[in-house]
């Protein structure tokens, strides 16, 4: 791997500062944004003190991939990985971590598919046989699959969790057209991509898409199909009835489960080995989805 230091901050005085997440620092560009993904990573809402080398520029790469590969079959907000010559003098620290896209009207909504009963989901069938409003078959063990892709909306409620919502509260947030619509394309994205995936050895069990209106049209904004924004097993390790090994910062969650943090800030440090075994995690995906290396990971680019 080549040598990259952590980034966990980002700041270009030359732009203003159009929105800072927990994740990624976006600035303005006037028609456009230069969206940026630093190393930082939340475990339980709460930002850790430190950083996975690279972590950025794969969430970066992985989500360009995608863009690239849909092509015109999907509209998003990508334009480019050409970084402007305003941010020159950065042009080292932000090099694969960063993107120009199109600006966008923010739809709030979290778009989720889930071909896999995990994570939220699996917590809340076990309390309700129902998820996001949707009943399923009883008896269902924890990483089953689902016999259809369901489609299990989100919104941010205090502290920034999410909170499944039915598709009727939705339908009364955005209206039954829009609604219908979020839930069709959604279900598109992760059904082509999830057969894509299995055929090399990846399961995607779920995924987490935002849209935004960009003139008049419907498209993805934000990240697609990341490690982020997905939860990605292994297929030959699969195995229902337990959780799966996954390629994501699930590894950093086990270890902050482990030694009993209360899920409040201050968040713990990382372990070295922790850091190293989760930043490969997250370079896997990237090799085992896209067939390559990380681009300014592991090749000389930038």
């Amino acid at each position: 791997m080549t040598e990259r230091e952590v980034v966990l901050h980002v700041d270009i005085p030359e732009l203003p500062v159009y929105r800072r997440g927990k994740v990624r620092e976006v600035f303005d560009l006037g028609d456009c944004l230069l969206l940026v993904a630093t190393d930082r990573l939340s475990a339980f809402d709460v930002i850790l003190p430190d950083g996975i080398p690279g972590k950025g520029i794969v969430l970066t790469q992985l989500s360009v991939f995608w863009f690239r590969w849909f092509g015109d079959r999907l509209r998003t907000h990508f334009v480019t990985t050409e970084l402007p010559a305003i941010v020159d003098r950065y042009r080292r620290m932000l090099a694969g971590r960063s993107m120009v896209v199109r600006k966008a009207e923010r739809i709030d909504i979290e778009c989720v598919a889930r071909g896999y009963l995990a994570g939220s989901a699996w917590q809340e069938y076990r309390e309700t046989g129902c998820v996001a409003g949707i009943r399923l078959p009883p008896g269902m063990r924890e990483s089953e699959q689902l016999a259809e892709p369901i489609f299990t909306p989100a919104i941010k409620v205090d502290g920034g969790h999410d909170e499944n919502i039915s598709f009727e509260r939705l339908v009364e947030r955005v209206g039954s057209e829009l609604a219908r619509e979020l839930r069709e394309r959604t279900l598109w994205i992760y059904r082509v991509a999830e057969k894509y995936a299995r055929e090399r050895g990846v399961i995607i069990a779920d995924t987490k898409i935002e849209f935004g209106w960009i003139d008049g049209e419907l498209a993805v904004i934000d990240e697609l199909l990341t490690p982020d924004s997905s939860r990605f097993w292994d297929a030959e390790r699969y195995q229902p009835g337990r959780p799966q090994p996954s390629f994501d910062k699930q590894f950093v969650r086990d270890w902050l489960t482990t030694i009993g943090w209360n899920k409040q800030p201050p968040a713990p440090r990382l372990p070295a080995d922790v850091v190293e075994k989760t930043a490969e995690k997250y370079r896997e995906a990237y090799r085992r989805l896209t067939g390559q290396p990380v681009p300014y990971l592991e090749t000389e680019e930038g």
